[in-house]
């Protein structure tokens, strides 16, 4: 059985930061800069005895708005639905219930988000991006 957790003391950022280097999106960041997303964002731990298997993390106002980010099931325990859980303990946060607007961005886990209710852009032409890097 899994727990889901936001208490941000019980995070592997070592875990956390050796997955997300390797990943398209994350690839090259410090420990350091892994420390500063943790610190600032709604963050999620996936645990199985005690072992955090997963994370994700959400960039938010509490009110309006919520970007999901660095979502991850380490690859030794994909398949059993823990990125559903997990995905499905985000949107029925208490604290997350008033944002309206969800926006995230994946290069290859389209059909787990839609199964969600994200969808492509209704109305590209209203969304701006400003990449640095």
């Amino acid at each position: 059985m899994i727990n889901i957790s936001t208490d941000k003391s019980k995070l592997q950022v070592e875990i956390i930061h050796s997955f997300l280097t390797e990943t398209y999106w994350a690839k090259g960041r410090t420990i350091e800069e892994v420390k500063t997303t943790i610190a600032h964002c709604h963050c999620y731990g996936v645990y199985i005895n005690e072992k955090q298997i997963g994370f994700a993390r959400v960039a938010t106002d509490f009110t309006v708005f919520a970007y999901l980010m660095d979502v991850f099931i380490l690859s030794g325990y994909r398949g059993k639905g823990y990125s559903k859980q997990l995905i499905e303990a985000i949107h029925t946060d208490p604290k997350l219930q008033t944002c309206a607007v969800w926006m995230l961005k994946t290069a290859d886990a389209h059909g787990l988000y839609k199964q969600f209710g994200y969808s492509e852009l209704q109305q590209p032409k209203k969304v701006m991006e400003r990449l640095l890097k």
